[in-house]
């Protein structure tokens, strides 16, 4: 330091303090010129530093420091949007305990009973044995909850609520306020606690946090795929002007897409990185493999997602974008998270053989491509004939898997049929009758069209699609070109820039019509398009807007026009006021709890069984989580208390059932605002033989003398008591 700082004029001789002076004292001037250089020492070594620990440059750094700051503030900010919604809607504090569960409705509530459980067990292992050996939602079945609900969320945040709990006590912290809480027409007073020593508190919490970090990850993932923050930034207000048609987390916590979709979000930013990059290491593949498992395990919808990603990812490998070996690396990290999925569901079969069979078709047509193409050297050729190999192959596998394993998509099934085949059963009905599996509203499109999302990406999408198809139609008119053999026999690849680019189009096609065809995979449309929205930021895809000025200015002007109407929808969604009251409900579980022995068995409509197992645990034959086709039976025998039927029959199948009460409700009866859908309707679209008679439930509700004793009721609910079998 001292030979820095030592200073020397044009003779060489020592000016200022010099090692060896016994004066101390140092002029004005040279303490000023000292001074100059500790900022240059500080940034030379901090750029050492970060050149050698990161390998980037300092100013490299820095960029990286904002980008990662404006993520985080992007995240907080959702957070705190989705947690204000949220208490507007419910009035979230000021509910009780009792009030808070049953405002987890249908399969929320089936989710949550199993956190509630877990956090009120003695310890983490009879906890865990409750969750593979339950008998109280499927009585008298005991099955293995974790195999068949995806319930490993509610282990996660059950053990993060225990360690903070135990946290607090230790240190005899305040964890929550309760407070008494008087409700109109109430005379008792009913206790409302908020803080995240509160168990519901704390489990909504971790939703959102987590959901705020997915919006950090939808700016980086904008950022990176346009190149520019200011991309990242038209992304995340995208998705804010088109909050409400983006996600609905604000509104159903406990569903398993709360939990996947920020995992999506990020194993498709690593996906991204890997195709700009064409060369990952283990590090990143690993990294996209954890990704797949985290976004596979909450929610068994998921795979269907990752079979179209596949999809696509192959289509990029036919049009040039994506190498042999690249492609089946991908695949193999594929097919390993879907193994530890596997494992870790204990085998869970049911929804996985389209899935598996379209990896393992993938890397059967990429491993052996030269022996199966060889007779093809053209390059459309080739790639119009690997595209129908894997496809046959596809379902060929996807049959095989099905007799040998015993698996089914009857769900995936239904749901189609409910779609497009004209002979309606009871399960195509109950799907086409229930808005999420619907076609997606006009009114969703009117407002993608409003903020100018949808004529926005409209534009891209043309923009990309003129490019890919030059470049495609050129490389697909040449012969296919093998390496040199110290390669390896594998083809090569042309240079085809921007092949993340034509991913995410193809992917945002994909997820455009399965959003249309099922309204609930939106959640998957919206979020994309203000991804790709980014690219109004790219320059290479506006590189012919001029300089950066003019390119700068056409982007703000798009966002002024979409801030119109993204503000109106901003303001409407956080003007929601609203609250939870179920009297009937409430005082229907009172009643339970209070007069019903805790072994007795319950049926009815599948919501409402979803609360009577989270409020009473009391057990019950039918619930509203319906991807099993046993449980999708157990549930229609369940309704043919709203059915047609004589009433005999409908008494003997309670009783195979070994339901002890039924749970009538008046809404499930009577015909609702969208005509066929109410129960007996729908039964009339199988039971042709009783169609025509008078509902069994109406009935029931006006009298069930002699058949049923009813031992509850009031407005809205009628609990019948059903008789033990005789010999």
């Amino acid at each position: 330091m001292g030979a820095k700082l030592r200073q020397l004029d044009n003779s060489g001789n020592c000016e200022g303090y010099c090692p060896g002076d016994k004066q101390l004292s140092m002029p004005t001037k040279q303490i000023a010129s000292r001074s100059s250089f500790f900022p240059n020492i500080f940034f030379n070594d901090m750029s050492s530093f970060v050149q050698d620990n990161f390998g980037i440059s300092h100013r490299a750094f820095l960029n990286l420091g904002v980008t990662l700051l404006m993520a985080l503030l992007a995240g907080i900010a959702h957070w705190r949007h989705l947690d204000g919604l949220f208490e507007n809607d419910r009035h979230f504090s000021h509910l009780s305990t009792l009030e808070k569960e049953m405002a987890f409705r249908t399969e929320m509530g089936l989710y949550y009973s199993y956190y509630k459980n877990y956090i009120e067990s003695p310890s983490i292992t009879s906890g865990l044995r409750f969750f593979v050996n339950d008998h109280l939602s499927e009585s008298p079945k005991v099955i293995n909850a974790l195999k068949r609900f995806n319930l490993y969320p509610e282990i996660v945040i059950g053990n993060l609520h225990r360690t903070y709990t135990g946290f607090i006590e230790f240190f005899g912290l305040p964890s929550k306020a309760c407070y008494d809480i008087h409700r109109i027409n109430d005379v008792t007073p009913v206790e409302g606690c908020e803080g995240l020593g509160d168990p519901a508190y704390f489990y909504v919490t971790c939703v959102f946090v987590l959901n705020g970090l997915m919006m950090s990850l939808l700016f980086l993932y904008g950022t990176y795929l346009s190149s520019s923050r200011l991309g990242g930034l038209v992304s995340v207000l995208c998705f804010f002007f088109n909050h409400a048609e983006s996600t609905r987390v604000m509104w159903t916590p406990p569903l398993r897409e709360s939990f996947s979709y920020p995992f999506f979000v990020m194993q498709m930013l690593i996906l991204t990185y890997i195709i700009r990059n064409q060369n990952p290491g283990r590090k990143v593949l690993a990294a996209l493999g954890a990704c797949n498992v985290l976004f596979m395990l909450p929610w068994p919808t998921s795979q269907y997602i990752l079979l179209t990603q596949v999809a696509c990812l192959y289509a990029c490998y036919v049009m040039g974008y994506i190498n042999p070996s690249l492609l089946k690396s991908l695949i193999s990290v594929h097919m390993a998270a879907a193994s530890v999925c596997f494992v870790l569901l204990f085998g869970n079969t049911s929804q996985s053989s389209l899935y598996g069979s379209a990896l393992l078709a993938g890397w059967v047509v990429v491993s052996f491509r030269d022996i199966l193409f060889k007779d093809y050297p053209h390059g459309g050729q080739r790639a119009l004939v690997q595209g129908f190999t894997w496809f046959g192959l596809t379902v060929l596998l996807k049959w095989t898997l099905s007799a040998v394993l015993g698996t089914s998509d009857v769900h995936i099934s239904n749901v189609i049929s409910s779609k497009f085949s004209l002979n309606k059963d009871f399960l195509s009905m109950m799907y086409s009758c229930v808005d999420e599996y619907d076609y997606m509203e006009l009114e969703t499109i009117l407002g993608y069209i409003k903020t100018l999302l949808l004529p926005l990406n409209l534009i891209l999408m043309g923009f990309i699609g003129v490019k890919t198809v030059y470049k495609v139609t050129n490389y697909l008119k040449q012969p296919t070109v093998k390496e040199e053999e110290t390669r390896g026999d594998t083809e090569q690849v042309p240079d085809l820039n921007n092949g993340e680019v034509v991913f995410n189009g193809l992917q945002l096609l994909v997820f455009a019509v399965l959003a249309v065809i099922v309204m609930k995979l939106k959640v998957f449309l919206a979020p994309h398009m203000c991804i790709m929205a980014s690219l109004l930021c790219s320059r290479p895809l506006f590189n012919w807007l001029g300089d950066r000025s003019k390119h700068h200015m056409v982007i703000f002007c798009v966002l002024s026009i979409m801030a119109v109407q993204g503000a109106v929808n901003f303001q409407k969604q956080n003007e929601i006021q609203g609250g939870f009251r179920s009297p009937a409900q409430e005082e229907l579980l009172q009643w339970i709890n209070t007069n019903t022995p805790t072994d007795a068995v319950f049926g009815g409509a599948a919501p409402t069984m979803a609360s009577v197992l989270l409020s009473t645990r009391r057990p019950i034959v039918n619930h509203p989580h319906d991807e099993d086709p046993g449980q999708r039976e157990r549930t229609k025998m369940a309704y043919s208390m709203y059915s047609r039927k004589p009433v005999i029959e409908a008494v003997k199948t309670l009783m195979d059932l070994k339901v002890d009460y039924f749970i009538l409700e008046n809404t499930w009866c009577f015909p609702r605002a969208r005509e066929g859908c109410s129960l007996p309707e729908i039964w009339d679209a199988e039971d042709e033989e009783n169609r025509g008679k008078p509902a069994l439930c109406a009935l029931l509700l006006a009298d069930s003398h002699p058949h049923f004793r009813t031992a509850f009721e009031n407005k809205v609910f009628k609990v019948l008591q059903v008789p033990k079998p005789t010999r």
